[in-house]
């Protein structure tokens, strides 16, 4: 078997109820209580129709693809060992050469019950992608089609602009970005982004009273030195 042509079996992955449970929870939120360190880079977007009211959220467990540039032979077969709700989330180095998805994959992809689809590359048929609401976080687009020759892998740690993902941990994107949370640290990150959900409720209540207390801001100020107070 050449090195970097394989396919792995992903022994663990976020329960469905965990993955309900981060569904309505802000990306940037997660990001925070992660000692915001951890992101999927800026270049990675969505692609598709976000506009309805809580529609076009990804939350799934990852199904992971490293593939070479411009080549979707391990994407389609990804697609046939997915499971209903996963995630597939695809290392493509990055490249923009070549598309490596587009309305027939997604459509596959839809038909198959799977969350969304990641793909450090580019798109294509973006219209039809952009008229549904079916995640898709991509780096670009191209007309350009791919090649189906390998190689590549299947459920292997990845990683996109720094964020490690390994099979089985769960992927969150909305309209600000994607994050991973770690398989081991689902319930912790879950437990401080729910406080931190219910601390914000109640700052936001204190700013529409007009209640806010800002008073850290001076203090900081103060703090580092600002003259001028």
């Amino acid at each position: 078997m050449p090195a970097g042509f394989a396919i792995h079996s992903r022994t663990r992955a976020a329960a469905p109820s965990v993955v309900d449970a981060y569904r309505p929870l802000p990306v940037a939120n997660v990001s925070d209580c992660m000692a915001r360190m951890v992101a999927g880079g800026p270049r990675l977007r969505p692609m598709h129709d976000m506009s309805k009211p809580g529609g076009g959220v990804l939350a799934g467990p990852a199904l992971t693809v490293r593939t070479r540039p411009g080549d979707n032979l391990m994407i389609h077969k990804a697609i046939q060992l997915a499971r209903p709700g996963d995630v597939i989330v695809v290392d493509g180095g990055g490249d923009l050469t070549n598309a490596l998805i587009g309305e027939l994959m997604a459509s596959s992809m839809i038909r198959a019950g799977l969350a969304g689809i990641v793909i450090n590359g580019a798109i294509r048929d973006a219209g039809w992608i952009a008229a549904h609401d079916f995640p898709v976080y991509a780096a670009g687009v191209t007309h350009r089609g791919p090649y189906k020759d390998g190689p590549g892998e299947i459920n292997c740690a990845i990683a996109l602009d720094g964020m490690v993902i390994e099979p089985g941990d769960l992927m969150l994107g909305d309209e600000d970005g994607l994050v991973c949370v770690p398989f081991a640290q689902l319930g912790e990150v879950l437990t401080a982004t729910l406080a931190k959900q219910a601390a914000e409720a109640v700052q936001m209540a204190n700013i529409l009273a007009g209640t806010h207390d800002a008073s850290w801001i001076d203090a900081s100020l103060r703090r580092l030195g600002c003259s001028g107070l």
